[in-house]
């Protein structure tokens, strides 16, 4: 260890490097600013860094990169966190592998953003862990830790600094290089019952988090960065503060000449409750000193109430702090003298009332059940057993192009190393076996940077990123900027079907036609392409499945980033052709038709494969498969 004199932002990124970095990206915003361009002032090319085309792919690509194992961190500002909230709402859901932490610096004041947005607000909403340092070295200490529980419980994690912290100087103690953590990314490991978010998933996901708030709870009421400053003096009035506010009222209380006890919280989510608790058991009155959002003054009102304890909070919501704008030395001592003032005439009488531990008790139910009318009033007449629904889990339709268009990228890259990043829409069931070509889909527009983000943690990876004709419109086309302006390696896949099918088919700007029923002039994707810097496109019939293998294993060849455009109609769109047949006579029952497409249009009816005429649009994909040529 040595000491440094450094700015909160240049400490920042110093511990995140210490930590074993591989991958940092981000958008400019300030006051985040500083961390990437340290980073990447004092990369000695052990990890990658990027300045993305905005939050969303920033944090997109990390994700990618995280799903291979890699630790990564992410800058904003916190307006920038609302771009990135899509993906990151679904991240917390689908979790990670290597260390992610999500850097989001909040502006009090504002002093250079639209908004006093508080992110302690969004952790809680988003249900992710957060972390709230109060100084150049405990950033410097806790950026380390963080990416030590993001490990531990799988989960990205937020870390808050201020403007205050992120630009303020102190000399502080850093490690030496060679105490710096080497992390060796395990790579990509291909589980879509884990990187593909259906719903079944979400559902269990859900469940998990709930789970973890009350052990995270637990385990950050024990934090060395939580506690209390000062031995509790009980019915005396006492402080409770956060972050820079922290630092401001230690400060105050030092100018004042007052010995309070203060509760310091550097984990405002999931809040350490047992801290709290054992906090407030003491004292007859708390003054909740933050900026922002009455994050601490609300945990604590509740606390009060789980437990039924005589303490009386105060803060924002009762006039006692500015609800908005930032704290200062000088402001924060107003608030304590006034506080005080009326207080400390009382404090003697007070000592012997604290809340006793008997008084904290909360009895809670007692898990009894009350009888049910039905069981007090004797025999219930029993309902007639109904038979369980067959399970139907969702396929592409019969005949559905997109099909086609993973079948081709499928025999292409047979042998290969390969990883295919999917996307929300009908295509999100190219998961299902037996195609199995989905292997990660978070949000829209995301698997564009998934992909670049594990291709950067691994090169030797083909990677390829499929989206919708509608979804490239609605948030795709910045991925494809990122890639092309970062230099990406991995090949883009347009699934053109000139329509948004999974929602009602529904027109966008690829089709030509408004709401209003207008004829426009269709924006076509091909020239988007080029014209933000891709330079092979190449478009063909996915049904033209030999043609279609054949420019597939072409333009996978080409450095850079490319694109494939895989145009064919909406299968319910169109008029279908006449249904396929089988040749019950060249059929040698190799099934092969049904191992390897899964089109809901053959079956299997008495040992034999048969063609569901009613199903079938006659899209011609099963007789190119058939090696006996038995389909027609």
């Amino acid at each position: 260890m040595h000491t440094e004199f450094l700015m909160g932002n240049a400490a920042i990124a110093r511990g995140a490097i210490a930590s074993g970095l591989n991958l940092v990206a981000g958008y400019p915003g300030t006051p985040s600013t500083e961390v990437l361009e340290t980073a990447a002032k004092i990369n000695d090319g052990s990890f990658y860094v990027e300045w993305s085309v905005n939050e969303k792919a920033a944090l997109e690509l990390a994700a990618g990169a995280s799903y291979s194992g890699a630790r990564t961190m992410v800058t904003m500002k916190q307006v920038g966190l609302n771009v990135a909230s899509d993906p990151l709402m679904s991240l917390a859901y689908i979790g990670v592998k290597g260390g992610m932490v999500i850097l989001v610096a909040d502006d009090p004041g504002p002093i250079s953003s639209q908004t006093e947005q508080d992110t302690r607000t969004f952790a809680a909403y988003s249900k992710l862990p957060c972390f709230d340092p109060s100084s150049v070295q405990e950033a410097y200490d806790m950026i380390q830790e963080a990416f030590e529980w993001s490990e531990k419980y799988h989960t990205p994690v937020l870390f808050r600094p201020t403007t205050r912290i992120d630009h303020g100087y102190a000399s502080i103690a850093v490690k030496d290089p060679e105490e710096y953590i080497k992390n060796t990314p395990e790579g990509f490991v291909k589980d879509s019952s884990k990187w593909v978010i259906f719903p079944r998933l979400s559902n269990a996901a859900h469940r998990k988090i709930a789970a973890r708030e009350p052990e995270l709870s637990r385990e950050f009421s024990a934090y060395v960065r939580n506690g209390v400053v000062r031995l509790p003096r009980p019915g005396f009035p006492a402080i409770a503060s956060h972050g820079i506010s922290f630092a401001y009222t230690m400060d105050a209380l030092q100018l004042l000449g007052l010995d309070l006890p203060v509760l310091k919280i550097a984990t405002p989510y999931p809040f350490p409750e047992e801290l709290a608790l054992q906090f407030l058991k003491a004292h007859k009155e708390v003054l909740c000193i933050e900026e922002l959002d009455p994050v601490i003054e609300r945990a604590l009102t509740y606390i009060a109430g789980k437990y039924h304890l005589d303490v009386t909070i105060r803060g924002k919501l009762t006039g006692d702090i500015t609800p908005a704008g930032e704290n200062t030395v000088e402001s924060v001592a107003d608030a304590i003298r006034g506080f005080a003032a009326k207080r400390f005439s009382e404090s003697v009488d007070c000592l012997d009332t604290g809340a006793s531990d008997t008084d904290a008790e909360n009895p809670g139910p007692n898990g009894s059940r009350p009888e049910s009318s039905a069981s007090s009033s004797g025999s219930v007449s029993k309902a007639p057993e109904v038979p369980a629904l067959p399970i139907r889990p969702p396929v592409l339709c019969a005949g559905c192009p997109h099909r086609a268009s993973f079948y081709a990228v499928k025999q292409a890259m047979k042998g290969e190393k390969t990883v295919f990043c999917g996307d929300i829409g009908c295509y999100t069931l190219g998961n299902a076996m037996p195609l199995d070509m989905v292997d990660t889909c978070l949000c829209m527009g995301a698997g564009l940077n998934i992909a670049q983000g594990i291709g950067r943690i691994e090169p030797d990876t083909k990677c390829f990123a499929f989206v919708g004709d509608s979804t490239f419109f609605a948030s795709a086309i910045t991925g494809v900027v990122n890639a092309v302006y970062n230099q990406a390696d991995m090949t883009v896949v347009i699934l053109d079907n000139s329509t948004t099918a999974m929602t009602g088919h529904q027109p966008h700007p690829g089709t030509g036609r408004t709401m209003m029923g207008q004829i426009v002039d269709r924006i076509d994707i091909e020239a988007v392409l080029r014209g933000v810097g891709v330079k092979t496109v190449e478009t063909v019939n996915p049904l033209a499945l030999s043609e279609a293998v054949d420019t597939v294993k072409r333009v996978a060849l080409e450095p850079g980033v490319k694109a494939i455009i895989f145009r064919s109609p909406c299968a319910v769109l169109v008029k279908p052709n006449p249904p396929a047949a089988i040749d019950p006579g060249k059929c040698i029952g190799c099934k092969r038709c049904i191992r390897e497409l899964g089109c809901p249009g053959i079956v299997l009816s008495e040992g034999r494969v048969s063609i569901e005429s009613a199903l079938c649009t006659g899209c011609g994909l099963c007789r190119k498969v058939c090696p006996v040529q038995a389909i027609s």
